[in-house]
């Protein structure tokens, strides 16, 4: 079974960018990590990383068709993408939000998400363990359909 990990604006700085509050593994850290908790799960993970809107709903939109689910950390688009919010809305598998840090405990303008509500769920706040943890919802959903 195959998932898509999708990252959204500015992923691809992690590392570099404000590490005290992003950690300091890189996305390509992360992902070797994903596709290996993935392996051990039975899931072939596909990562998708772009800094552009456009690019971020063609993958989701092809998830519905190439992939069982996505793990989604849309970055700033978070919070202002209405067309990520649409691409979600038509995909016809789960969709799990992710953030590394956690929003409501940040700037005001972070606390809203555009995306929350049409996702299967949010998982925010552990850092790069976050991906896992959503991994690991696919994997028990897998196991159990009925799962919310």
């Amino acid at each position: 079974m195959k998932l898509f990990v999708v990252n959204g604006p500015n992923l691809n700085m992690l590392g570099k960018r404000e590490p005290e509050l992003y950690g300091s593994k890189t996305l390509s850290e992360i992902e070797n990590d994903l596709v290996e908790l993935g392996a051990e799960l039975g899931f072939k993970i596909e990562c998708f990383q772009s800094n552009f809107e456009g690019e971020i709903v063609s993958i989701i939109q092809s998830a519905g068709t190439l992939a069982c689910g996505v793990i989604l950390n849309a970055g700033a688009y978070t919070h202002t993408s209405i067309a990520i919010r649409d691409a979600v809305l038509c995909c016809s598998v789960p969709v799990v939000e992710v953030h590394l840090t956690n929003p409501h405990g940040r700037e005001l303008f972070r606390r809203r998400s555009l995306l929350s509500d049409v996702c299967r769920g949010v998982i925010a706040g552990f850092g790069w363990r976050s991906y896992c943890l959503a991994l690991m919802w696919f994997a028990n959903y897998r196991s159990d359909p009925g799962l919310l």
